[in-house]
């Protein structure tokens, strides 16, 4: 039913109304060659085994994820076992089983390092966890994530800053701080290897212009743990500064987990994150730097209810297909959503507006057939700044 598709929706990465069964991956022996400890932005380490290399499902693979310490004490993992190895959603290597039989002589059991890869400092893990941590907040690595996830498309949306400038960054000691970004000048960054002066100007524009972000965009890009793009947006849009966040996951949780999509684990890691001094400091900091820690009607003193009150877009569905001339597809949809309109993944009877851009597929074709009103960017511009004042003809 296609009513009922349009009532269960998309979540931030699938249809809730659609389940996809595959066939069983492909799987293939490889002789162990050693297991490396990984560092991620949360400090999170992760056992990843590095392989004789095979082929395996039309790619070459060498590496696959041991996920934790239990998995490799699980698998009971020696050095220099035989190992069978497949793509978990065709997608990302993992270790299935060892080949005991295989086994050579006398091979000792495989174990996560005592201290972290990156900078030395001792690594913890809590009695309820599987995952093993390095809480040392200055890790070089953790340091390459959070940057790598402050820049992305979906946070601060940095074009221009790939993985090799932040690591040639780090590791040159130009940045150990997600504001130093801010703090870097045109001749450093060209002077960095393959970077170039009209590189640099590039980045130091769109660094410029990340500083306008919202507030939602900014939560999400700070990388609190277990924080994506659709629990920061519902954060943001109910406590709309960071001073009122923070004064919810430290002193009143019970606010947080009434906000729709908020659990125990979310809660939980803002006020791990809030209660840390150094965020608190990197707070204050992008604060003094011009960005913006407050959603617009905090800032020009709106009351809580005043957030109620119609919006021109209210009730109205949109559905966006294609590419638009000037504005990004998360744009858009961050325009109509503030406007009060609801943005859907899929055309039905209940649509009332599709956004078509050049390349529009299926989409405007099944909009034409339902008779669904047909907006190019233009008509969506003139919507968000006059209202509605009719019903527009398709």
């Amino acid at each position: 039913s296609l009513e009922l598709q349009d009532q269960a929706g998309f979540n931030a990465k699938a249809p809730r109304w659609a389940i996809a069964y595959k066939y069983a991956p492909e799987e293939a022996p490889s002789r162990l060659l050693k297991v490396v400890a990984q560092v991620g932005r949360t400090g999170i380490v992760t056992p990843v085994a590095e392989f004789v290399p095979v082929p395996l499902a039309g790619t070459t693979v060498g590496r696959a994820t041991l996920h934790n310490a239990d998995r490799i004490a699980e698998l009971d993992l020696r050095e220099g076992d035989t190992i069978v190895v497949r793509k978990a959603g065709e997608i990302i290597p993992e270790v299935v089983r060892v080949l005991t039989e295989l086994r050579p002589a006398g091979a000792p059991a495989v174990q996560l390092p005592d201290h972290c890869p990156a900078c030395g400092s001792e690594l913890v893990r809590a009695p309820e966890e599987a995952a093993t941590r390095c809480i040392n907040n200055s890790c070089p690595a953790q340091l390459k994530g959070a940057m790598r996830q402050w820049v992305s498309r979906a946070a601060m949306d940095v074009d221009g800053l790939g993985t090799r400038t932040i690591a040639l960054l780090v590791e040159r000691g130009l940045v150990s701080s997600l504001s130093d970004l801010y703090r870097l000048d045109t001749a450093t960054l060209a002077s960095l290897e393959g970077m170039g002066k009209r590189s640099a100007e590039k980045l130091m524009a769109a660094l410029e212009q990340s500083r306008q972000q919202p507030w939602h965009r900014l939560l999400f890009a700070l990388g609190i743990r277990n924080i994506g793009p659709v629990n920061a947006k519902a954060l943001a849009a109910a406590f709309p500064s960071a001073a009122a966040l923070a004064q919810a996951a430290l002193h009143d949780p019970e606010t947080l987990l009434a906000t729709y999509g908020i659990g125990a684990e979310i809660a939980e890691a803002l006020a791990e994150w809030f209660g840390n001094s150094t965020n608190q400091a990197l707070l204050q900091e992008l604060q003094t730097l011009g960005f913006c820690l407050e959603a617009p009607e905090a800032i020009a003193g709106e009351a809580p209810g005043d957030r109620d009150s119609p919006k021109p877009l209210d009730g109205k569905t949109f559905v966006l297909t294609g590419t638009l001339p000037t504005l990004k597809r998360n744009q858009a949809q961050e325009l109509i959503e503030a406007a009060g309109g609801k943005v859907s993944g899929s055309v039905s009877k209940k649509t009332s507006y599709l956004v078509a851009g050049e390349d529009a597929g299926s989409k405007l074709t099944k909009a034409e057939q339902l008779g669904v009103a047909i907006l190019d960017e233009a008509a969506l511009k003139e919507l968000l700044t006059s209202g509605l004042d009719g019903t527009p003809q398709p």
